[in-house]
């Protein structure tokens, strides 16, 4: 097996020594530096493809001072203020904001860019109506003549003064001690001198940088939604947010472009800021088209001139890569040669390795190399060990080409158990590759689609805050992509349009899983016709449907679950309480077959109950349905409460899939561990199995491999993995 090669190392300056023997132990071919680190002036003699981090939007001091009006902007709302019993109103309207991070913008006409609402009523006062006093963190609106104990916000534009990006790394960094360390401050391509000035920034810096092979760009103009409050923490994250994608040129090209009128109103969205939570409206898609085709433009300028220079283009997908849409139609066009992304779990890293049109793409593992762990009470080893387990169960189905780590290897140096960590995990992915020989382990025949309102768009991109992150109540639902990515299904993501008319014939199993209201259950799209119809039809032919939480939930017409006749439950509301039931339970099911009694559902979802004779009922939490089953015509369906991940929801939904396609007899065929910590993949082709341990604790279990005569009993170490040899029949 090979030992170098697929792997990238951070280096920086002042380790002369170190890189070459780290790089021997750890394989690795390509070095790259990271933001806040510079590579050593004799990069080339060691050898390996050198990345150089690139930031198009910030860095240069000098050009952003000079330009104010240029740096990018972002549309905040006001705190929700009660206007007084009589006399006039005033709004602090950074009173909930970082003022060293952004800054209102008075410069634009304030009376066409701000908004000021009465949420009582949900009237736009006419600018004649408020007027605005000071400047920065002291900035009020005024509202002459409110109405007594009504609720105002306003709606504002505002400067971004510092990346947010570069002001998180600072302050993990404390960069603030270091007097060559400055605020950098971001700026706006849609400004004709400002796109003139980067694009001949970059010409000079390809010229000036021959030792570079590959442009790592760091990413490109807009970044994701990240505003700090007062107290310099993080008040408002949004992985998807395009609500710091806007400029007055931006602005007013949109409106010349499409006829459509934006307002403040449809960014901040009542405090909500048209989050990927909620229904996209349709001038907030518009948007991200409109800004989607400005940014394929602009970045296959880029990467067209970092071809001419004889350099690869490689994307990092975070911080500025609002715009780019990786899944969307128009990527491809962009050039781009590969796409690295931040890797912590199995969801986010089928978030990279399943985009298509690039030539390769690469995983930058965590933990990232920066004080906040690599500290003495920090366990940067446990945590690397732990991400490469849980991320590899979504590398053996969905390869990556390439893996990596990012900041300061300095701080690595002093954790010798930490790199001997990653010297291990290096091996282990390359061993993956060599023994796999290019082949993709044998799919089920099963195709599962995720249905929300984002479809393609967001494909494995649900419910996540970044990295692997979720929000508290949302764990329940982001357990179901994170065992969808280690299995052995073809997963694609479908929107209500795509099934408007019917389902997709290739598509066995629908999963809408999701809390009411929300984008991911479907909201006020399950209240078309058409959609119901078309997915009832698909089902009654013989389709599955899976719903997770509140799927199809959209109060209307006696019914909250909008398909409660397929899926054989309906949730209560108060509205039924003098209705009687008594569900029973049905223990013995293939769906939870081997599997233990207690069903996890995390949250779960509260006060759902079976409806109609053919509901079976699997799992009862506390009265109310955790699981059930029910058969729809020659269609199936199964309902779960929550799903978090664990090994045992995984073999969970693994089962509950192979039932609602009707192909149950069928799902031994790829193999099998008695024990749900072990998962199979197996190779067809080369006519082996790779059995992986997915939790750190030690497993022993017997391993049913494909075209084996006989089980085989494994004993495998915390995350361990080993490959089963099936011998070629005479």
């Amino acid at each position: 097996m090979s030992s170098f090669g697929r792997v990238t190392l951070p280096i920086q300056e002042g380790l002369d020594e170190a890189i070459p023997e780290i790089m021997r132990r750890l394989g690795a071919d390509a070095v790259r530096n990271s933001d806040g680190t510079a590579l050593p002036a004799d990069v080339t003699a060691l050898g390996a493809k050198v990345y150089a981090t690139y930031f198009v939007g910030r860095g240069d001091q000098n050009w952003a001072s000079a330009h104010p009006h240029h740096r990018t902007q972002v549309y905040l709302m006001s705190p929700r203020v009660v206007a007084p019993a009589d006399g006039p109103l005033a709004i602090e309207v950074m009173a909930q904001w970082f003022a060293q991070q952004v800054e209102p913008d008075l410069d634009c006409d304030v009376n066409r860019w701000w908004q000021v609402i009465d949420r009582t009523t949900g009237r736009t006062l006419d600018p004649a109506e408020w007027s605005v006093s000071g400047t920065g963190a002291h900035t009020n609106v005024h509202v002459a003549r409110p109405e007594p104990f009504h609720i105002y916000t306003v709606g504002f534009l505002a400067y971004q003064s510092w990346d947010p990006t570069q002001m998180y790394n600072y302050v993990t960094n404390g960069w603030a001690d270091d007097p060559t360390r400055v605020k950098e401050q971001p700026y706006d391509v849609r400004h004709p001198q400002t796109w003139a000035h980067v694009r001949a920034g970059f010409e000079r810096w390809l010229a000036e940088h021959p030792e570079v092979d590959v442009v790592r760009f760091t990413t490109f103009f807009y970044h994701f939604t990240l505003v700090y409050g007062p107290d310099a923490k993080e008040r408002f994250v949004d992985w998807f947010g395009y609500t710091g994608s806007v400029s007055v040129p931006a602005l007013e090209a949109f409106e010349a472009e499409t006829g459509l009128r934006p307002t403040a109103e449809d960014f901040v969205d009542q405090g909500y800021y048209q989050n990927t939570f909620r229904t996209p409206s349709a001038i907030f898609r518009a948007w991200i088209d409109f800004q989607n085709r400005f940014v394929t433009d602009r970045v296959a300028d880029l990467v067209a001139m970092a071809h001419a220079a004889g350099k690869e283009a490689m994307m990092f997908l975070g911080d500025n890569w609002i715009g780019t849409e990786p899944y969307g139609d128009r990527f491809a066009r962009t050039g781009m040669d590969a796409v690295v992304g931040s890797v912590g779990s199995a969801a986010s890293c089928r978030i990279i390795s399943d985009i298509p049109g690039v030539r390769y793409t690469e995983g930058r593992f965590l933990p990232y190399l920066f004080p906040d762990v690599f500290n003495p009470d920090g366990d940067p080893a446990g945590e690397a060990r732990e991400a490469w387990v849980t991320a590899r169960r979504a590398i053996v189905r969905s390869p990556l080409d390439r893996i990596g780590y990012g900041g300061y290897l300095s701080l690595a140096l002093a954790h010798p158990d930490f790199l001997a960590q990653a010297e291990a995990i290096c091996a282990e992915f390359r061993d993956l590759h060599d023994r796999s020989q290019g082949e993709r382990p044998q799919r089920a025949p099963v195709t599962v689609a995720v249905l929300n309102q984002w479809g393609k768009l967001r494909s494995w991109q649900t419910h996540m805050v970044a990295h692997a992150l979720w929000y508290r109540q949302t764990y329940s639902y982001l357990g179901v992509l994170e065992a969808l990515a280690g299995l052995p299904f073809e997963v694609r993501f479908l929107s209500f349009d795509d099934v408007r008319d019917g389902v997709p014939e290739d598509v066995h199993v629908l999963v809408n899983a999701g809390s009411a209201g929300t984008a991911f259950s479907g909201a006020a799209a399950w209240l078309d016709p058409r959609v119901q119809t078309s997915v009832r039809r698909f089902v009654a032919a013989g389709g599955g449907f899976v719903g997770v939480g509140e799927p199809t939930a959209a109060a209307s017409a006696g019914a909250v679950f909008q398909l409660g006749d397929v899926l054989g439950v309906e949730q209560e509301t108060g509205w039924t309480l003098s209705n009687t039931r008594h569900p029973q339970v049905q223990p013995a099911h293939f769906v939870t077959a081997g599997l233990p009694a207690e069903l996890d559902v995390g949250e779960g979802t509260r006060e759902v109950y079976p409806i109609g004779d053919s509901t079976q009922v699997l799992r009862l939490g506390d009265g109310q349905v955790h699981l059930a089953v029910n058969a729809y015509a020659a269609g199936r369906s199964v309902y779960l409460a929550g799903l978090p991940y664990s090994p045992v929801n995984a073999r969970l939904l693994h089962r509950a899939l192979y039932w609602a396609a009707g192909q149950e007899d069928r799902i031994a065929d790829l193999g099998w561990a008695n024990d749900p910590r072990v998962e199979i993949a197996w190779y067809p082709g080369a006519r082996r199995a790779l059995v992986c341990n997915v939790t750190l604790e030690e497993v022993a279990t017997q391993v049913h491999v494909p075209a084996a005569a006989n089980p085989v009993f494994i004993e495998i170490g915390p995350g361990g993995q080993a490959w089963v040899e099936v011998e070629t029949k005479s």
